[in-house]
């Protein structure tokens, strides 16, 4: 019954034109970008870099590095804009609408029910991550050979000056494997919209906030003065996924990183319930 109620969630999920906007967005946008790099002189500033470090350019102006460019200012932009919308919408769209206390006459409680949610946002933003990545290898592929990967190296959501190369197998897989992870920051966003979903508010409310926050974490960690203290906000740990691009990963802090993820998620969760348990939905 589980499986089968989880479906019917999906069902309803995909079943909303608001669901897929973000897809588009993502299409449209990676598009432009790439777009941009094989028809103007944007690859010029990566050939001299390759070629200052002794890089051959032609080896390393591909598919994979155009994709990664391209990705950094989308998963930091569009991904959290059009998951919170999603998150957002997951309970308050139905309290709104007055289908909650229908579903609720089921026997059914309301922790099951916001389960069933969660998961399938959950399952919603690791789709959309992965397409993502899929999308940008793919059109970059149209106009860009294959081969290694290039990136500047980035530490905790900014340059950390330098940059990465890696033969095609291991920038493929690091890539791949970039985009499993940037699934966690996703996730973890979705789950903060979905927290303040559960209170009475309506879903822009919720989306709204949710994006406030991020930004605010945003703000405060990219002042100077308040660099020692990067790990105490939230978006640090939300860029693990960009440690993939390093040369070599650190793989303590990556670690930390996803194990206060999935603390940061179990919160929301519980806290949102915890809010969603007492309400009354009659009124």
């Amino acid at each position: 019954m589980f499986l089968l109620q989880l479906k019917h969630e999906l069902w309803k999920l995909f079943g909303k034109k608001r669901t897929y906007i973000g897809f588009g967005a993502f299409l449209f946008a990676q598009l432009a970008v790439i777009l941009l790099f094989r028809y103007t002189k944007a690859t010029m500033a990566i050939r001299r870099a390759l070629e200052g470090g002794g890089y051959p350019a032609d080896d390393f102006l591909t598919a994979g590095t155009i994709a990664t460019q391209v990705v950094l200012p989308i998963a930091f932009l569009l991904l959290p804009l059009y998951v919170a919308l999603v998150g957002g919408d997951l309970v308050a769209k139905e309290t709104e609408d007055g289908t909650m206390r229908m579903i609720l006459a089921r026997p059914i409680s309301r922790l099951r029910l916001l389960t069933l949610k969660w998961l399938a946002g959950a399952l919603f933003s690791f789709a959309l991550s992965l397409l993502l990545g899929g999308f940008g290898w793919l059109l970059a592929s149209l106009w860009f050979p294959q081969g290694g990967l290039f990136s500047l190296q980035f530490d905790g959501g900014g340059p950390a000056g330098g940059f990465a190369v890696f033969g095609a197998a291991e920038g493929a897989w690091r890539y791949a494997a970039a985009h499993v992870l940037l699934a966690t920051k996703a996730i973890t966003v979705l789950s903060l919209a979905f927290l303040f979903s559960c209170f009475n508010m309506k879903p822009a409310a919720a989306t709204i906030l949710a994006l406030s926050v991020l930004f605010a974490n945003v703000i405060f960690m990219n002042i100077p003065w308040f660099a020692d203290y990067k790990s105490w906000f939230l978006t640090h740990h939300l860029n693990l996924w960009q440690w993939m691009f390093l040369q070599t990963p650190p793989g303590a802090r990556m670690a930390e990183s996803l194990s206060l993820l999935v603390g940061f998620n179990a919160t929301f969760f519980v806290v949102g319930a915890a809010a969603f348990q007492v309400r009354d939905l009659k009124s």
